[in-house]
């Protein structure tokens, strides 16, 4: 059976996912944002950034995340930035299908990770990430105008929110120009942590 399409996302009390400008991820709000997933054992051990880190509930959301995930999508502002930031092994280790305008081959990083890139819209690159993930799920990565793509396309299963007590003001909305007509949501469940509120919703067509 083939699995779920989904994507899973830090969100400001007042909706941001991110900030406007790429250069200011890493910045001082970003880093706020993502303060709860830092210190987790897997994250850590993931990322190569050396033992030790906590484990509880929110390490454990982290894990199955990425055990679920047998591949990945994203669009190429996420991988622009990715590239520049993300260490030589790079944190999928599964196939990643970049949408983007241009033509490249694939790039092979150590760790399992390529990246392929498809020039012909979101539904191929669903369609061979599918493929790639077998009986695993599909992560939308990001950024938010790609989920957002996905969402109004029909496309998305659930997802879900690490709701984080953190105002940004300004930046990238997750559901700025969302199609609310098409589009309705089941709350699967909701979990509180010292850190976050971890949300998950199914979603279908209203």
């Amino acid at each position: 059976m083939a699995g779920k399409v989904f994507f899973s996302v830090s969100m400001s009390l007042d909706g941001f996912i991110a900030p406007e400008s790429s250069e200011e991820l890493m910045g001082r709000q970003w880093m706020e944002l993502q303060r709860w997933i830092f210190p987790q054992r897997f994250f850590r051990e993931n990322l190569k950034l050396g033992g030790g880190g906590e484990e509880g509930r929110d390490n454990d959301i982290v894990r199955e995340t990425f055990e679920r995930t047998g591949a990945s999508v994203m669009g190429k502002r996420m991988f622009d930035a990715g590239e520049r930031m993300w260490p030589e092994e790079a944190p999928f280790h599964t196939p990643v299908f970049v949408v983007t305008h241009e033509k490249r081959d694939p790039w092979e990083r150590p760790g399992g990770t390529v990246f392929h890139f498809v020039n012909d819209g979101i539904e191929s690159a669903l369609d061979q990430a599918r493929e790639a993930a077998g009986d695993r799920d599909v992560r939308i990565a990001g950024g938010g105008a790609t989920i957002l793509e996905y969402v109004n396309a029909g496309l998305i299963d659930e997802f879900s929110i690490a709701l984080s007590p953190v105002l940004f003001g300004s930046g990238i909305r997750l559901f700025e120009g969302v199609d609310a007509a098409r589009v309705a949501l089941e709350q699967v469940r909701a979990e509180p942590s010292s850190t976050v509120t971890h949300l998950t919703y199914s979603v279908r067509e209203r």
